[in-house]
């Protein structure tokens, strides 16, 4: 009903100008709501290029399928031309500069692209033009060149947005709103290059009924400059001699105003509604910021138990008020109070270790909450890790107690105490106290136990010492196994004392003693020999020999100091003599009586 109650004249011209085929286009559709008018010039040096074409149709199929004035359709439908332009498969890119108009008969809305020109003529005055988007265009707006010098700067085709490349950012404008005798224009580079602006405002100063007419003018008035080389061109007005009125308006105008009484009411409930939301909210927000204002003093006077208390009230009217930005961080808050809360805990029954750890876990988190409570962990860390100095050092002196090391974990104690004092560290200070009593203790104890050994040592060695002196009493007494026996008990003493010095002493002793003894056993096989020799003499009568072989082995049993021995052969030594007297006896009676016969021989002779 629209279209057949306006009145919407359109007329165009199209040429090629000097060039051998026209590469500009014009189409319009008018439906019975909206209508569309697109104009498009192809920029290529291509003959028979299909830029403009192929833009227009795109543009127009896509406003026929979802017909529209809103601000989005008409930049679907720009988008529409471009993408279609995308996908040309000719060996050189589409790529053209389009205007679209689109109207329900009652406003229009225009978009473009590239250098096609739109302008709005009422009561023959150009109340609204598009502008190039050329770089000449930029100079102008930056006053560094006039705007008649346009048409004919060299820049005015260098442009920075078209239909056929990937970055398209079209200019869409807002409705604008149509008046009776209101006309509309398009037109390609070809007429602005070679018609000025004030000369087209002239045409259309005094446009008549007809817009075909107005064409028929700018055409005239366009060859008439006889230009050397002119380019396609072409020209559309569109004649808005009534634009649509609604028949139902004054009912609708009733109607419109019943509802907006009715609406009007509804606002000022819904306002005071809204204004009591709002104080009530305002109020929530400021209780809100008071708690955590609160909760910011308390930090501060170390009151974590109370300042959680106003974070978890903060942090529920946060809830309430849904402000997502303000429960993050008053969580964070709430985290890290909680962990130093359990810190704390920990730190009150004694726990360092575990209050290390948390206090550790809680410094990590206040960087969350603006680092709230962070001196008072750090200090709470400090002195933790003073107290772990007073545990070492009790430690350390434990671990030497163990070792029997009295003085240097003594010292260890005494150093944990030291420290302890000096950091008011009163449970430190009573488990160094208390290492120290059972260190004297166990000193005390293990003092005595020293003593009672050394009483026993002492014993020992002197009982060693006089079985030592016996063996030497026997070994001067040439006993030499009794010094022996004597000598291996006296090394089994010393060797339970583990005193290295007697028992290497005595191992000397008792080399000598071997050496000694096997010295005498030689001695005596010695004197054995001699005792043998004197018996085979003693056979043999040779008493003289036997008894000068029997004192050689007498002198060595006496040397020896075998004196029971010694006698045994001094006793044979009497029966040697005896025997060479009793030789001798008997040799001197038997010469006495040789004699006595050789004198009777003698007479014998003389008688």
């Amino acid at each position: 009903m629209r279209k057949y109650n306006s009145s919407f004249k359109t007329a165009f011209i199209s040429e090629a100008g000097s060039r051998l085929e026209n590469n500009d286009y014009f189409g319009f559709v008018e439906l019975d709501r909206y209508a569309c008018y697109v104009i498009a010039d192809g920029i290529t040096d291509m003959r028979n290029s299909e830029s403009a074409r192929v833009a227009i149709e795109a543009v127009v199929n896509a406003f026929q399928n979802e017909p529209g004035i809103s601000r989005s359709k008409v930049k679907s439908y720009l988008r529409s031309a471009n993408n279609e332009l995308l996908k040309g498969r000719s060996y050189e890119k589409l790529k053209a500069s389009v205007t679209v108009v689109v109207t329900d008969y009652q406003k229009c809305r225009y978009g473009y692209a590239g250098n096609t020109r739109f302008r709005l003529y009422r009561d023959g005055r150009n109340i609204i033009s598009s502008f190039d988007m050329s770089l000449s265009q930029d100079l102008v707006k930056e006053e560094k060149l006039a705007g008649d010098k346009l048409a004919e700067h060299e820049e005015r085709n260098n442009l920075y947005s078209y239909f056929g490349r990937k970055r398209f950012n079209p200019f869409i404008s807002k409705k604008i709103k149509l008046k009776d005798g209101d006309i509309i224009t398009l037109y390609t580079r070809g007429i602005w290059e070679n018609v000025d602006e004030g000369e087209l405002s002239d045409v259309f100063s005094e446009a008549g009924d007809d817009p075909a007419e107005e064409c028929d003018k700018v055409e005239d008035l366009l060859l008439s400059r006889q230009p050397e080389n002119l380019d396609n061109y072409t020209f559309a007005a569109i004649y808005i001699d009534k634009v649509f009125t609604d028949p139902n308006r004054k009912k609708r105008i009733k109607k419109i105003i019943l509802i907006s009484v009715v609406i009007v009411i509804v606002i000022l409930v819904l306002c005071l509604v809204l204004f009591l939301w709002r104080r009530s909210r305002a109020q929530k927000k400021e209780d809100m910021e008071q708690h955590f204002a609160n909760v910011e003093i308390y930090v501060e006077d170390n009151n974590f138990i109370r300042a959680k208390e106003e974070c978890e009230k903060a942090l529920e009217l946060a809830e309430k008020l849904n402000d997502p930005e303000l429960e993050e961080r008053y969580n964070a808050y709430l985290i890290c109070l909680e962990a130093i809360i359990s810190a704390d805990d920990c730190y009150e029954e004694g726990d360092y270790t575990q209050a290390k750890d948390a206090y550790l876990t809680a410094k990590a988190r206040v960087r969350y909450a603006d680092n709230a409570g962070l001196p008072y962990i750090e200090k709470r860390l400090d002195q933790i890790g003073e107290y772990e100095q007073v545990f070492d050092s009790i430690a350390l002196g434990d671990s030497l107690l163990e070792m029997d090391s009295y003085e240097l974990a003594e010292e260890k104690y005494l150093e944990a105490k030291s420290k302890a004092a000096s950091i008011y560290f009163a449970d430190g200070k009573q488990q160094a106290l208390d290492a120290l009593d059972m260190l004297y203790e166990e000193w005390s104890a293990a003092r005595e136990e020293i003593e009672a050994q050394s009483a026993q040592q002492a014993a020992a060695q002197t009982s060693a010492a006089d079985i030592v002196k016996q063996g030497d009493e026997v070994y001067s007494q040439g006993d030499y196994d009794g010094a022996m026996v004597f000598y291996l008990i006296a090394l089994e003493k010393y060797s339970d004392l583990e005193d290295t010095v007697q028992i290497a002493f005595l191992n000397k002793k008792i080399v000598a003693l071997n050496e000694k003894q096997e010295e005498v056993e030689a001695r005596l096989e010695e004197a054995k020999l001699l005792e043998e020799q004197a018996r085979m003499f003693d056979e043999q009568k040779d008493y003289e020999q036997a008894k000068e072989q029997y004192q050689y082995a007498k002198a060595v049993y006496t040397e020896l100091g075998k004196d029971n021995k010694a006698n045994e052969v001094q006793g044979k030594i009497d029966i040697v003599d005896t025997k060479s007297a009793q030789q001798e006896k008997e040799e001197a009676r038997e010469a006495a009586e040789n004699a006595k016969d050789t004198v009777s021989g003698n007479e014998l002779n003389d008688e």
